[in-house]
């Protein structure tokens, strides 16, 4: 087969022809679309189409390493897309109970869709964000696939954005060389734009809306769709959001701004044996195999005692901007959303993933935003320990319990699976989770303060939200600049 590129640079072109022909080597056989860079084959399984690894940029390799995502080419014939590209460089960690499934490269800009196999006309779409600390994480594993939500009506998508130093960095060098016109730190924010934007693009050939799409992400995801809600780049590339412990949008320790992120690639590059004023710094930088790059740098040893060099998104001010500021002043996106935290998340009940939801709730409520709070306190039957850890929602959301727990998942497991994941589905299709059959989930309102509990017994409990007063004495009495902090 043929490809035909799109862009210039020779490294990055010669990645891109030897990846299309390992990917498209095989006839195609399965459902076949058409989207803008070309035909792709998917696999039918039990009612739902599935098509994997679909490149959405070019692979950020070489001399585009540090850059904006470029244009992935396009290809004559039909791509075999059944299988899932390769996760991000990562040091893996068994991040938000979902080990990755693939061996992580830098050339990792792909995604997935799934659809009924039975569509007829525009269906919502949920296009799924993953956690892991912006150092972790994938598409690949398996609680993340979207049959499950599939099967309920929807089209799922989910993709993979750059992590660590290699998708958050600045350097001076990386200033001066301003290949893209000022959009700079935040490259891993940037394939989420791209991502989305392809979605916008291609989505109808998969018998999606493009204009109803329902982004929903957790931890380091629910940050990330924060960013995306304040985001001045990403405006009308998506009409709801649900933030999954995505705390008040910001990770602790974030550079405020572009200098204070290349301070911390200078120090980092010093470590290297580039100096900061060399003339050859960024191709230095560049040439760093990957492993250098991320630096033993992982979620295990983020927390670890000791300084440590901070290799997550900052507030450069395009890409991203604080996003607590951008909500007070009402410079965000004005779209439903659905936003909470687990019962046990870090930090437990005043900490920074439940404070940090409630936070958002009021402040957007108070804009006129339609919000539905939630908490989650189910705990699975087998786990026997009592409290929602942080990300065991996600399967109960996702509608992917039976894979998470295999032979240990109970009935009650299962329904819960199947109301969380309605509420969803409810939501992606009109901005309310509320349907048939399932107990009512009032709109949030800061003077009434209701949330949803998904119980510990199981049972979705609309009330007054229990901890709203510790939660709000803990705020008040937090010192301002702790206010972030786990």
């Amino acid at each position: 087969m043929q490809f035909q590129i799109k862009r210039n640079g020779r490294t990055a072109a010669a990645a891109m022809l030897a990846s299309a022909l390992v990917a498209s080597s095989a006839t195609a056989a399965g459902p076949v679309v058409v989207i803008d860079t070309g035909k792709i084959s998917g696999a039918t399984d039990q009612g739902v189409i599935s098509w994997k690894g679909i490149p959405f940029a070019a692979p950020p390799v070489g001399a585009l390493r540090w850059r904006a995502p470029q244009p992935a080419m396009a290809w004559n014939g039909t791509r075999e897309t059944t299988a899932y590209g390769s996760d991000c460089m990562q040091l893996p960690f068994p991040s938000d109970a979902a080990p990755t499934g693939t061996v992580p490269s830098e050339d990792c800009l792909y995604l997935n869709v799934w659809k009924p196999a039975r569509s007829h006309g525009k269906l919502p779409v949920v296009v799924w964000i993953y956690g892991g600390g912006f150092v972790n994480g994938g598409a690949s594993p398996a609680t993340y696939s979207g049959a499950p939500l599939a099967r309920q009506g929807v089209v799922f998508v989910s993709f993979n954005y750059r992590l660590g130093r290699l998708g958050f960095f600045a350097h001076p060098a990386l200033t001066r060389e301003n290949a893209d016109r000022g959009l700079l730190v935040n490259y891993g924010f940037m394939d989420q734009l791209a991502a989305l934007a392809w979605v916008k693009r291609n989505i109808a050939a998969f018998d999606g809306d493009p204009a109803n799409v329902t982004i929903i992400g957790e931890s380091a995801g629910g940050m990330s769709v924060h960013s995306l809600l304040t985001s001045p780049l990403a405006q009308g590339l998506f009409a709801r959001a649900a933030i999954l412990s995505g705390a008040a949008g910001s990770m602790p320790g974030a550079p405020a701004n572009v200098a204070q992120a290349e301070q911390l690639g200078v120090e980092f590059a010093a470590g290297q044996q580039v100096a900061a004023g060399d003339a050859d710094a960024l191709e230095k930088l560049r040439a760093l195999p990957p492993e250098k790059v991320i630096d033993g740098y992982n979620l295990a040893t983020m927390f670890a005692p000791g300084p440590h060099a901070y290799v997550g998104p900052g507030a450069d001010g395009k890409v991203a901007v604080d996003p607590a500021s951008a909500y007070a002043a009402g410079r965000f996106a004005r779209i439903p959303v659905m936003v909470g935290a687990t019962s046990d998340d870090i930090g437990g009940r005043t900490g920074f993933m439940v404070a940090g939801a409630r936070q958002v709730a009021g402040a957007l409520a108070e804009q006129g935003v339609p919000v539905y709070a939630y908490r989650f306190s189910y705990v699975a039957d087998s786990v026997g320990e009592p409290g929602a850890k942080h990300a065991s929602d996600v399967p109960y959301f996702l509608g992917t319990v039976a894979i998470k727990y295999g032979t240990r998942t109970t009935p009650r497991d299962l329904a819960v699976g199947r109301t969380v994941s309605a509420y969803l589905v409810n939501f992606a299709r009109t901005g309310d989770p509320n349907g048939a059959r399932l107990p009512a989930w009032p709109r949030y309102r800061r003077a009434v303060d209701e949330i949803l509990d998904i119980a510990a017994t199981g049972k979705p409990l609309a009330q007054k939200d229990p901890w709203g007063t510790e939660i709000d004495a803990a705020e008040t009495s937090r010192p301002a600049s702790g206010k972030a902090e786990k």
